[in-house]
C-alpha cells in the first residue's frame, strides 16, 4: 500500500517512483526510513488523514485572519441597572474568588482532562461520540458548581428592600359628596398592630399549624413548596402555594402580589436573608400584623375583633382556628357570604385543629372540647355606623368595584379618593322628610309602624343618583330599601304600559298588522271589564275569564289612554298590554330602566304592576321619559382617584329607550296626573309631572315624579323580615289616596316645585 501512495505522489509531481533507498531522506514520506535508521515508536497505531487546504491566491497572507478578527461579535452592553448588579456582585465577591484562585489554578490540568474530543479515539460506532464516565461526571460536577455559584451571587446581590409596600401600609377610602366635600372614610379602623406578647399562643399556633408548622426550623424557605410552585407556574401555567410564613411576611411587606417565577425567585433570595438578619418571633409578629383577613381587615387583631367582636387576647383557640382558615382565602373561607363558604370553612377549622393535635401544640382533651363550629358575626361591627351615610357608602363601594373593575382585596388596601353624585342639601332634606313620616307613623300606629318600611330616591335625568333613603339605622337594618326589589309598582307602572303601546301600536284582530294607537285612544274604563286576545276571551289555569278591577271598583265608561292615566284607571292598561303585547311592555320597561330580573310573568298582572322594581329603577324610568326618551343607567360615582392618580371608570350606558314624541306624550299625561291630583302644589306653567301607585290588597304605596329634571321614586310597605319577606296591609300608614304619604315625602323632597 505504501508503494501505491508513492507511486501517486510522484505522478503529482509529473515523474515516475523512484525505489525508495534511492531517494534522500528529505523526500520520504513522513514516517518511512531507510534499513540503516533505528525504529522510533509511534504514537498510535490508528492512521490519520491530513487535508490541506490551499490558500487563496487573491488576498496578501495574514489579510483574512486580520478579517476575522473583525468579523469577531463583540459583547454586547448590559442594561445600566444589570450592569450596577454586575458590579456589585463582582464587589461583593472579590475576596471569595483571591481566595478561591489556587484552588481553580490546581484544579485546571484535570478539567483540560475533561474536555471532549469528537470522535473519540480507540471507539467504534456511535461510542465515538459519547461522553465517557469522567465527563460525565465532570458535567454533573461542573453544574452543581454553576447553580451554586448563581446562587452564591443572587444571594449577595439581593438586598432587603427600604420600604415597605402597600400591603403594610393600608391606607383609608375617602368619600366625597358631589360638591367635593369628604362625606365618609372607611378602612380607618382596619389596622392594628399588635405586640406578639399580646397575642396568646393559642393563636400563633392555629396559625402556625395552618400555614407552617416548621416555621421556627426552616432557613425562612421551602424548596419543596417552591419547586412545587414554580413547575405548576411554569409547566402548567398556574400558580400554587407552598411559602413559609417567613416568604409570606416577605410577600406582603416587600413584594407585589404578582405570581410569577421572577417575583417568587426574589422573595426566596430575600426570605433567606431576612432569616438570618431577623428573629423568628419578629417575622411572626410582622406575618400576624399584615396578613389579609377579609372584611376589610389586616392583622390578626382587627380579624378578632371583626368576625368575633373581641381583642385577639380574648379568642379561644376554636376561634383562633377559624381566624386561621382566613389566610387561605377570606372570600372562599367566611361563613356569612354562602352556604359553601360555611362548608369549607368548617372542615378547614376542624383540620386546623386536628393539626394542632398532631404537631403537639393541643391535647385531645382540650381539642374534644371544640367540637362545635364558632359562627363569626353576621357583618363587620367595625364598618357600621349607623348612620345614613352608610348607606350611601355601600351604593358607591357597589358601584365603584363594578365599573372600575377593582376586586374585593385591591379596595381593601385603600387610598382611592371615591367622588360620589350624591346632593347633600337634597340627600339631608330626604332624610329629614322621612324620618318625620316615620314619627308620625309611630305616634299613630305604633304596632303597624314596627314594620313599616320607607324607601326614597333621587335620579336626575343624566342617570346621576343624588340622595337616597336607605333605611333608619345601618347597624340594625343592613339592606338599603331604596335599592331593595321587594314590592310590586303596581299602578305606578302603568306609564310603561302606555309608553310600550304608543311606541308599537298594537294587533287586535288574528292576523291584523299592527294599527298605531295616540294619546285620544279610546278604551273601555268600566270595572270588571273580561280581558280579551286577538282569539278572543283570556282564561286563567281555572277557567275564568281574567278581568281588571279598578280602585274602589268605580267605572269610567270609554276614556281616552291620557285621561285613563291621569286618573289611574287600571282596566284601559291591561286591555292595552294584552294588544300591544306583554312583551313590548316589558321589553320597554326594561329599556326605560328597570331591571329584567325584576319583571313580573308575562300574564295581564303585568300591565298591572305585578313586577318589583327598586325606588332608584322606578325613578330613573321616569327620568327616561323627561329625558325625551333617552335612558342612562342610574350611577352613584362621577369619578375615582388613587393617590392622586385618576382609575379608569366605565361610564353609565345611555340608550334610546323610545322616540321622543312618545316621551313627550307619556311626560303631558304624567303632567295631567299631578295636576289633576294636587291642582294648586305647583305654580301654572312649572314643568313637574307624576303619579301615585297603589297595589291590589294595599301592601304597597308609591308616587314617582320629576321637577326641575330629577325624578324621585317613593314607597312604603310594610313587611315583618324576623318572619317573611311577604307584604303586609298598610293599615292607613300610606294615608289617604288625595293625602299620601308617599306624596308628602315626595314633595318635601322636591320643594320648592317651581
Amino acid at each position: 500500500m505504501q508503494l501505491k501512495v508513492d507511486a501517486l505522489r510522484e505522478r503529482q509531481r509529473g515523474g515516475a517512483p523512484r525505489p525508495k533507498e534511492e531517494r534522500p531522506k528529505e523526500e520520504r514520506p513522513e514516517g518511512e526510513r531507510s534499513e540503516e535508521e533505528p525504529v522510533r515508536p509511534q504514537p498510535h497505531e490508528t492512521m490519520q488523514l491530513r487535508v490541506f487546504r490551499p490558500r487563496s491566491t487573491d488576498a496578501p497572507p495574514g489579510k483574512r485572519a486580520d478579517r476575522r478578527k473583525k468579523q469577531r461579535p463583540r459583547g454586547l452592553a448590559l442594561p445600566p441597572a444589570l450592569a450596577r448588579l454586575a458590579s456589585g456582585a463582582r464587589r461583593r465577591l472579590a475576596p471569595l474568588t483571591r481566595r478561591l484562585a489556587p484552588l481553580l489554578a490546581a484544579l485546571a490540568p484535570y478539567a483540560r482532562k475533561l474536555k471532549p474530543v469528537y470522535p473519540r479515539p480507540g471507539r467504534t460506532g456511535w461510542r465515538r461520540w459519547m461522553p465517557s464516565w469522567r465527563q460525565w461526571v465532570g458535567g454533573v460536577f461542573s453544574a452543581f458548581g454553576l447553580t451554586a455559584l448563581f446562587l452564591v451571587v443572587a444571594y449577595a446581590a439581593t438586598d432587603i428592600p427600604d420600604n415597605l409596600n402597600s400591603y403594610a401600609t393600608q391606607q383609608d377610602n375617602v368619600y366625597f359628596w358631589s360638591d367635593g366635600t369628604p362625606m365618609a372614610r372607611t378602612g380607618w379602623v382596619q389596622r392594628q398592630a399588635m405586640p406578639l406578647k399580646d397575642i396568646p399562643e393559642d393563636v400563633r399556633w392555629a396559625v402556625l399549624a395552618a400555614e407552617n408548622e416548621s416555621f421556627y426550623s426552616d432557613p425562612g424557605i421551602s424548596f419543596k413548596g417552591i419547586t412545587r410552585a414554580v413547575w405548576r407556574t411554569v409547566g402548567e401555567g398556574d400558580t400554587e402555594g407552598g411559602s413559609t410564613i417567613t416568604q409570606q411576611y416577605v410577600k406582603n411587606v416587600y413584594l407585589t402580589q404578582n405570581q410569577t417565577v421572577s417575583r417568587k425567585f426574589t422573595e426566596a433570595m430575600i426570605s433567606l436573608k431576612l432569616d438570618n438578619r431577623m428573629s423568628k418571633d419578629k417575622i411572626l409578629e410582622g406575618y400576624l400584623n399584615t396578613s389579609w383577613f377579609g372584611r376589610g381587615t389586616y392583622g390578626i387583631q382587627r380579624a378578632a375583633q371583626a368576625y368575633y367582636g373581641k381583642d385577639v387576647s380574648q379568642l379561644n383557640v376554636s376561634e383562633a382556628a377559624f381566624l386561621a382558615s382566613l389566610l387561605k382565602g377570606a372570600g372562599l373561607y367566611d361563613p356569612t357570604l354562602n352556604p359553601k363558604n360555611h362548608a369549607r370553612a368548617v372542615e378547614r377549622w376542624n383540620w386546623i385543629l386536628d393539626r394542632m393535635v398532631k404537631i403537639g401544640k393541643l391535647s385531645p382533651d382540650e381539642r374534644a372540647k371544640y367540637r362545635t363550629f364558632p359562627e363569626p358575626l353576621k357583618s363587620n361591627p367595625l364598618a357600621d355606623t349607623g348612620r345614613q351615610s352608610d348607606y350611601l357608602v355601600e351604593l358607591a363601594t357597589q358601584y365603584a368595584k363594578k365599573a372600575a373593575h377593582i376586586s374585593d382585596k385591591e379596595f381593601d388596601l385603600g387610598g382611592y379618593q371615591i367622588y360620589t353624585t350624591f346632593d347633600r342639601k337634597r340627600e339631608d332634606t330626604l332624610t329629614d322628610v322621612v324620618t318625620k313620616a316615620r314619627k308620625k307613623a309611630k305616634e299613630t300606629d305604633p304596632g303597624a309602624a314596627k314594620t313599616a318600611h320607607y324607601g326614597a330616591a333621587s335620579v336626575d335625568t343624566d342617570g346621576r343618583i343624588v340622595a337616597v333613603y336607605g333605611g333608619p339605622d345601618h347597624r340594625t337594618q343592613g339592606y338599603n330599601e331604596s335599592n331593595a326589589s321587594t314590592v310590586p309598582a303596581g299602578s305606578a307602572f302603568q306609564p310603561f304600559v302606555y309608553a310600550a303601546g304608543l311606541q308599537n301600536g298594537v294587533v287586535k284582530r288574528r292576523d291584523a298588522p299592527r294599527e298605531p294607537i295616540t294619546p285620544d285612544t279610546v278604551y273601555d274604563g268600566d270595572d270588571a271589564v273580561p280581558v280579551s286576545t286577538p282569539e278572543g276571551p283570556y282564561w286563567d289555569r281555572s277557567g275564568r275569564k281574567v278581568a281588571a278591577h279598578n280602585d274602589g271598583g268605580k267605572s269610567y265608561g270609554r276614556i281616552p289612554l291620557r285621561k285613563a292615566l291621569a286618573q289611574s284607571v287600571n282596566t284601559p292598561f291591561m286591555q292595552l298590554g294584552m294588544d300591544t303585547g306583554l312583551d313590548k311592555v316589558k321589553q320597554t320597561a326594561v329599556a326605560a330602566g328597570l331591571l329584567s330580573s325584576s319583571m313580573g310573568p308575562q300574564v295581564p298582572d303585568l300591565s298591572l304592576g305585578s313586577s318589583t322594581p327598586s325606588a332608584i329603577r322606578m325613578a330613573g324610568g321616569y327620568a327616561t321619559f323627561a329625558d325625551a326618551g333617552m335612558s342612562t343607567e342610574p350611577y352613584s360615582i362621577s369619578r375615582i382617584t388613587r393617590n392622586g392618580a385618576a382609575v379608569p371608570l366605565d361610564r353609565p350606558a345611555t340608550r334610546r329607550a323610545v322616540g321622543p314624541t312618545v316621551a313627550q306624550q307619556v311626560e303631558d299625561a304624567l303632567g295631567d296626573a299631578f295636576r289633576t291630583a294636587h291642582p294648586t302644589d305647583a305654580p301654572a306653567g312649572a314643568q313637574v309631572s307624576g303619579k301615585a301607585g297603589t297595589t291590589d290588597g294595599d301592601t304597597a304605596a308609591w308616587y314617582v315624579g320629576t321637577a326641575k329634571s330629577v325624578s324621585t321614586a317613593v314607597v312604603v310597605y310594610r313587611m315583618d323580615l324576623a318572619k317573611s319577606l311577604e307584604p303586609l296591609p298598610l293599615k292607613g300608614l300610606a294615608g289617604t289616596s288625595g293625602a299620601s304619604v308617599p306624596y308628602s315625602i315626595w314633595a318635601g323632597a322636591m320643594a320648592p316645585l317651581g
